[in-house]
This record gives C-alpha cells, sequence and structure tokens, in this order.
C-alpha cells in the first residue's frame, strides 16, 4: 500500500510547502499529493479558496495577482511555491500527485507535465493529475492521453467505481468515510488504483491494507509507515 504525504508531510511542516514536501522525501514516502490553483495567469500551490487560515488575512486567494501571492508567506514564514518550484524540488524523487483547486490553463499545466517528464527525472508514471471536477480531467486525458488522471469522490456512488472507468482514470480516489470493500473490489475489477484520504490513525490504516486499498493519504507519512511495518500502533495524535 502507497503511503503518500497529503499535501506534504503536513503534520510535522506548513501543508503545501517545500519543507513539508521535503520532510515527506526524507520520511521515504512514496508520492507526495499537493494542490494547485491558478491565479493570475501562474499557477500555485495552495488549497484554501480563503487566505485567513494560512496566511492570516481576509479575502479570497483567487483574487490576488501573481505578485501579491508571491508577498504572502504560510504562517508568516513560508512562500507558497509555484507548480514549477514544486516540481523542480522534487525532481522525480518520488511521484507526485497534482490535485486541482481551481480551473486551469490546460496549455499551461501541459507544458509543466512535459517539462517534468523531459527536463525534471520525473517518469510519465511518477505524474498524477486528480480533481473533484471530472470535466477538467475528462480534458485534459483528451490532450494528453498518457497522462493519469485520478477521479477523486466524497461519496459512494451506486455504480460504485463506474465513474472513474468512464473517465479512463488511473485511479480513484475516495474519502475515507465513503470506501467500502465493496467498492474498492469493483474498483479493481474495472482495473483501478484505489487511493484513500486522509488517513492517519491506525485502526484505519490496518483495514484499508487489510481491504487492499492501493495507496493512502496520510498527513504523517513517517508515523503511517512505522504502522505499516508493525513498529508502532499509536495514534500521531497523542505523541
Amino acid at each position: 500500500m502507497l503511503v503518500i504525504a497529503h499535501r506534504g508531510a503536513s503534520f510535522e511542516a506548513p501543508e503545501n510547502t517545500l519543507v513539508a514536501f521535503e520532510r515527506a522525501i526524507d520520511a521515504h514516502a512514496d508520492g507526495i499529493e499537493f494542490d494547485v490553483m491558478a491565479v493570475d495567469g501562474e499557477l500555485f500551490v495552495f488549497h484554501d479558496r480563503y487566505l485567513r487560515r494560512l496566511a492570516a488575512q481576509p479575502g479570497r486567494f483567487q483574487d490576488l495577482t501573481a505578485d501579491q501571492v508571491r508577498a504572502l508567506r504560510i504562517f508568516s514564514q513560508h512562500p507558497i511555491p509555484t507548480l514549477m518550484e514544486a516540481l523542480e524540488f522534487i525532481q522525480g524523487r518520488c511521484m507526485v500527485n497534482i490535485e486541482l483547486k481551481s480551473q486551469v490553463d490546460e496549455a499551461a499545466l501541459i507544458q509543466h507535465l512535459d517539462h517534468a517528464e523531459k527536463s525534471l527525472g520525473f517518469r510519465p508514471e511518477q505524474l498524477l493529475v486528480s480533481a473533484f471536477n471530472h470535466h477538467w480531467l475528462r480534458a485534459l486525458k483528451q490532450h494528453r492521453p498518457h497522462t493519469r488522471i485520478g477521479a477523486l469522490s466524497a461519496s459512494c456512488l451506486l455504480e460504485y467505481a463506474r465513474f472513474a472507468e468512464q473517465l479512463s482514470a488511473y485511479s480513484l480516489h475516495i474519502d475515507i468515510d465513503f470506501v467500502t470493500p465493496e467498492l474498492v473490489a469493483d474498483a479493481h475489477q474495472r482495473d483501478l488504483q484505489v487511493y484513500v484520504y486522509t488517513v492517519d490513525e491506525p485502526e484505519d490504516i490496518l483495514l484499508l491494507q487489510q481491504w487492499q486499498v492501493d495507496g493512502i493519504f496520510t498527513n504523517h507519512p513517517r508515523h503511517t509507515r512505522n504502522i505499516l511495518d508493525g513498529l508502532t500502533r499509536a495514534s500521531p495524535f497523542t505523541l
């Protein structure tokens, strides 16, 4: 079961920052998931619609200019990386899951993916693009067919994983509250990988391993790896 660092090792460092990505790599995470939003023609790594939680100021992230975003600091300390800066930093040292949180210029995204494969040491199978908006995924797949896409869902639909199969997705990404053994089995029958978010507690990690889930998104990849290796059964929140 793959261990994918959710917004980097976000239990140990501020989410979606280069230091969180470095902590995830140090923890031997199989992959890093991060969020991308388009602002003023640039692709930035940021999750929230509003600025107050991470940047301690009012307003919406997407109402800023690119220069204003560059001047922001997460928790008054860490700059917000661009997608290119994130890819250049990771340099193919693990797989990446780029989650689209807003509509982005498709040509610009494809240029980033092409550059990652040609110049930054990423193999095609190390690049995965996911979104809750499946229209964005379908458009990307039509213009760059070899791109792996992950179809996000926060529900268990009547036809289980059929929606992801229809998209020609590589993986189905499902909220832990809605994953079931039946969904996992149905996805596997459709040749889909199943990745579950966001999983930190040992009981959940071990249950999903038993259900043969293919990967989990976790805020604490080092501790999650220790749970899978049988080194601890403690919750990371009680350490």
